[in-house]
């Protein structure tokens, strides 16, 4: 049986500034561009995750020295002409950001390998990216017409492209890109929104001259990368748990440290104003690099509004903690053009939707996204995190406004992107 974590809260109140985890889609890419670079690469505010930890580790069997010290990292690489062959197949866990960046990574190596992922990632879509990349040469073979991990790739010689996403996302973009950088020619990318740009930001840090233009990225294949420094910000997508539930908690007030704030992550900033609750941001840094500064939010009267459009992306993997809010705000909360959550860690559409009618939410799922009613008031049950980390910490920040006891089943998934996430909560929770 699954372990299982029970919280109950009476009358609680959240006081307190934190520090969250290294954005997980920061560290990925720190270690993957140090892996591929030649010389010494530090990072400083890796993310101890278990998916970051599954590209270390991949980086490693291809003879990539990296030494973790905490959350300090040293990269020494050869660099990607002379990775070594892998002894055994390359397992990237649960980790989409790993599997599907590392296929454009590995296409354009010297390496033959085979990737593979667990149960839950080996039934993720990876054709959305095998079908750009065979496009530009790549040789990627697997089950179910190339769909599924496991994946054999056979790196070699790779042709620039122009390529639209159907779907703006910053997993199909990233691997299109690290393909780019070792093809022949120019690669373009363009999308129908702007995804997340961390991988154009760090490209550039790392001495690659990639060009942005609206929606369309284009970059020069054989460029050579130059290890550097990265510093890894903390991950917003971890911190809008806390900020969703200062809005929502009576008598609340949490700020969150040293947080990125890239204008491509932001939009649960964006959401929050719109419904009200009472933020301040306050941008330490900006330019080309990541920025980051310090988010305050206390309690505040919610409104339901209508989330679509552009800002999706910004906010796709916020959505979860969102639809908890909406359900303590005033009127109808509408989420649209986010079908792309149906294909993260599992159909977060779907768990959602039942995981919060459980607690008594009136809310209904449609084809790409959400309807929710509110305020509602939630009673504590049993919820379901099905694996997958943002529906576990959901279900903790639901049982600060739950009536009862809220168990969640299987909250060791939330160490994925945020290991010491309950101890957090416990202490805003006691500053109280």
């Amino acid at each position: 049986m699954a372990e299982q974590k029970t919280l109950q809260f009476h009358k609680p109140r959240l006081n307190g500034s934190i520090k969250v985890p290294g954005d997980k889609s920061i560290s990925h890419r720190s270690i993957m561009l140090g892996a591929i670079a030649e010389g010494r690469t530090t990072v400083e505010g890796f993310l101890e995750g278990e998916d970051c930890l599954r590209t270390i580790e991949i980086f490693k069997q291809l003879g990539v020295s990296i030494e973790r010290q905490g959350t300090n990292v040293t990269i020494d690489s050869p660099g990607i002409e002379n990775w070594t062959t892998p002894s055994d197949e390359l397992y990237a866990g649960n980790s989409g950001t790993t599997a599907r960046l590392m296929l454009g990574i590995l296409a354009g190596s010297n390496v033959s390998s085979v990737l593979t992922g667990d149960e839950s990632l080996s039934k993720r879509p990876m054709k959305r990216v095998t079908i750009p990349l065979q496009s530009m040469g790549a040789k990627i073979v697997g089950a179910e017409d190339d769909e599924y991990l496991p994946l054999t790739v056979k790196g070699g010689e790779l042709s620039g492209m122009t390529y639209h996403v159907p779907v703006a996302s910053a997993q199909v973009k990233s691997a299109i890109l690290f393909a780019g950088l070792r093809a022949t020619g120019k690669t373009i990318v363009s999308e129908p929104a702007i995804s997340r740009d961390h991988t154009e930001r760090m490209f550039e840090q790392f001495g690659v001259s990639i060009e942005t233009n609206g929606n369309t990225v284009t970059i020069e294949g054989g460029q050579t990368l130059q290890a550097s420094s990265v510093k890894v910000p903390g991950d917003i997508s971890s911190a809008a748990f806390f900020l969703a539930a200062a809005a929502m908690v009576e008598n609340s007030c949490v700020e969150i440290v040293e947080v990125g704030l890239n204008p491509t992550r932001t939009g649960i900033i964006e959401v929050l104003r719109q419904m009200g609750a009472a933020i301040d941001v306050h941008e330490e840094t900006g330019g080309r690099g990541e920025s980051y500064g310090t988010i305050k939010v206390s309690k505040a009267t919610l409104h339901g509004i209508e989330i679509s459009g552009e800002i999706i992306p910004t906010l796709i993997d916020e959505l979860p903690i969102i639809a908890l809010l909406a359900t303590q705000a005033e009127g109808t909360t509408i989420i649209k053009d986010a079908a792309e959550l149906r294909v993260k860690e599992t159909d977060r559409i779907a768990a959602v939707t039942t995981e919060l009618k459980k607690l008594g939410a009136s809310i209904e799922a449609t084809p790409d996204g959400m309807i929710i009613h509110g305020p509602t008031p939630l009673k504590g049950t049993s919820m379901n995190s099905y694996g997958d980390h943002r529906l576990g910490m959901m279900a903790a920040i639901a049982s600060l406004v739950a009536d009862g006891e809220v168990i969640i089943e299987d909250p060791a998934c939330i160490a994925v992107s945020y290991p010491n996430f309950f101890e957090h909560l416990t202490a805003l929770v006691n500053n109280g």
